[in-house]
């Protein structure tokens, strides 16, 4: 009994430990990197024209993303921004591209709208495909490098029916970027 007791205030220190929470888990950080390095095409500053489809009409905006590597590269930040005619902020958007090794599977939290959600993104040969479920309908977004070009397109997909698109953009690279992680915090 004496023996259980001990081992029990071991294992209670250990756990109490401060550093003992932060024992780095290197091999899944080692394919954390891995797999989102498939999403390092990304990085950095893009602009250019896109459009939503609504039944009232179109919204044209001017969309901009700045997307970088955080915490070692094992995740991937994007933050995206439309810009009305007017120069007004029409939508902005943050994202989160992550990898779970035992899984082996990749999540995309997106953020926009007043909405959150965590969502399957899947890198292609060529870009990535998402996907939302909505309903009996699934909101899916393709996105194409081709050409120096990033293209996405989204689309309504319903049931026993053809892919109705509401959404397009071209983005072209504008350059580089230290964020996220440029004006880090320092210790002192």
């Amino acid at each position: 009994m004496r023996r259980f007791m001990i081992a029990g205030l071991a294992a209670a220190m250990i756990v109490a430990m401060p550093g003992a929470a932060q024992v780095a888990d290197t091999a899944a950080m080692a394919a954390q990197k891995t797999a989102l390095a498939k999403f390092a095409w990304m990085d950095g500053t893009w602009r250019g024209p896109a459009v939503s489809k609504f039944p009232g009409g179109d919204h044209k905006v001017t969309q901009t993303e700045r997307i970088g590597p955080m915490l070692g590269g094992t995740i991937r930040v994007i933050e995206g921004r439309g810009f009305n005619p007017d120069g007004s902020v029409g939508f902005n958007a943050f994202a989160v591209i992550s990898y779970d090794p035992g899984k082996q599977a990749y999540d995309f939290r997106s953020h926009a709208l007043g909405r959150a959600g965590d969502f399957v993104i899947a890198p292609t040969a060529d870009g990535y495909v998402w996907e939302i479920p909505a309903g009996p309908m699934t909101i899916r977004y393709t996105a194409t490098m081709k050409d120096k070009v990033w293209t996405e397109i989204g689309e309504r997909i319903a049931p026993g029916q053809a892919p109705v698109q509401f959404f397009e953009m071209h983005l072209t690279r504008v350059g580089d970027s230290d964020w996220p992680n440029g004006g880090a915090m320092t210790p002192g």
